[in-house]
């Protein structure tokens, strides 16, 4: 397939960190795992419908993991009936309560996020290691720039990389004295410069898997922005094991900012990937309003596949022979349909979409089925 020629480009090629592997729930990750995208719901947790539909919502997104706040008992309660309606892994943030992490390690997480010592003590950390360790649950190491220890703080004057890093293997030491090392960590901040300066440096101090994040990244604009600054850095030397995007947004819009991220750098390959054109005035139809309609229509499609949409022959027909479906504009009203790299036919611009849509529905029922009969056979 047209699709298939990035993966002999050896100059496209991230070789990733090593590191070890832990599960989340059903998720590995680290190790050759592909990289986890989550998010994170917004809902009041023990409203238990409320926080379904969303996480169904991310599922249906493309989430691999979900992760939802217990700041309450009735919170990490109410995992028991979120975790029977969803199918995807919850990682439950219990900030600095130790009891939470052992209810919510009780009622069904995947995995906790906390900070060792801020829960109370080497004998708090063991009791909470004793329950994610009887329920299968892994633990998520999360250290931000905005609330590291008050003796860091002083040490070094501010949130700097060393600090992080410090704090961030101080926690992973109080695990390992409990002989646990199904943990990731995070080194987050807001600042791009300072979250990939601490990120380099913790890869270099551990082989645990590495979450990645800009934390606290702004609105949807400014904070993709800055998350592709940061995590795209990141990725492209290799390091991160999954990640991500945080938005004061809408939790989907992580989701998809974060798989365009990943497909961006060849690292995962869900859904289309539309190449299209800025437009001007030798456009032979309206390419920003078919792009964003197409956006729309083909939301639901999860199987990779490129499609190239550009307004005028000058790039084309070039563009056209890399994707696995294309359309380049004419004149008089039409354009020529390309699959594969090869001409297919003209097509009136008023049909464009339709037609488009149609084989990439088709494209995608055939990816699927070869998806499937690979699966069986294995």
């Amino acid at each position: 397939m047209a699709s298939d020629i990035n993966s002999i480009r050896p100059w496209r090629t991230i070789e990733r960190r090593k590191c070890r592997q832990i599960m989340v729930g059903k998720v590995p990750v680290g190790g050759d795992a592909p990289i986890a995208v989550q998010s994170m719901t917004n809902t009041i947790t023990h409203d238990v419908a409320a926080t379904v539909a969303q996480i169904r919502e991310l599922e249906e997104a493309g989430a691999d993991i979900v992760r939802v706040s217990c700041p309450d008992p009735e919170s990490s309660k109410a995992l028991r009936e979120i975790t029977k309606e969803i199918s995807v892994p919850l990682v439950a943030d219990i900030h600095f309560h130790y009891k939470r992490g052992i209810e919510a390690a009780e009622y069904g997480a995947a995995c906790l996020r906390i900070n060792p010592g801020n829960i109370g003590g080497q004998h708090r950390v063991k009791e909470v290691v004793a329950a994610a360790r009887d329920h299968g649950c892994s633990i998520r190491i999360g250290v931000n720039g905005g609330s590291l220890e008050k003796e860091l703080l002083e040490k070094y004057g501010e949130p700097c990389p060393d600090a992080m890093v410090e704090s961030a293997l101080m926690h992973a030491r109080m695990l390992e004295d409990e002989n646990f090392q199904d943990y990731k960590i995070s080194v987050k901040a807001s600042d791009p410069f300072l979250t990939v300066a601490a990120y380099h440096q913790l890869a270099e101090a551990t082989d645990a898997p590495l979450h990645l994040g800009i934390t606290e990244a702004g609105g949807a604009r400014i904070g993709t922005v800055k998350s592709s600054i940061g995590m795209g850095n990141l990725l492209w030397a290799g390091i991160g094991d999954t990640i991500r995007v945080s938005l004061s947004a809408d939790p989907v819009e992580e989701i998809k900012v974060g798989f365009d991220m990943l497909k961006s750098l060849g690292l995962r390959t869900r859904g289309v990937n539309i190449i299209s054109c800025p437009s001007c005035a030798r456009q032979g139809f309206d390419v920003i309003k078919t792009v964003q309609t197409l956006e729309e229509r083909l939301a639901h499609i999860s199987e990779p596949i490129s499609l190239s949409i550009i307004g005028c022959v000058v790039n084309g027909p070039g563009e056209a022979m890399f994707t696995d479906l294309g359309f380049t504009g004419g004149s008089a009203g039409y354009g020529m349909m390309y699959a594969a790299g090869k001409k297919t036919g003209k097509t009136d611009n008023k049909d464009m979409v339709d037609e488009i849509v149609e084989a990439i529905e088709a494209k995608a029922e055939t990816l699927k089925a070869e998806r499937k009969a690979l699966e069986a056979a294995q």
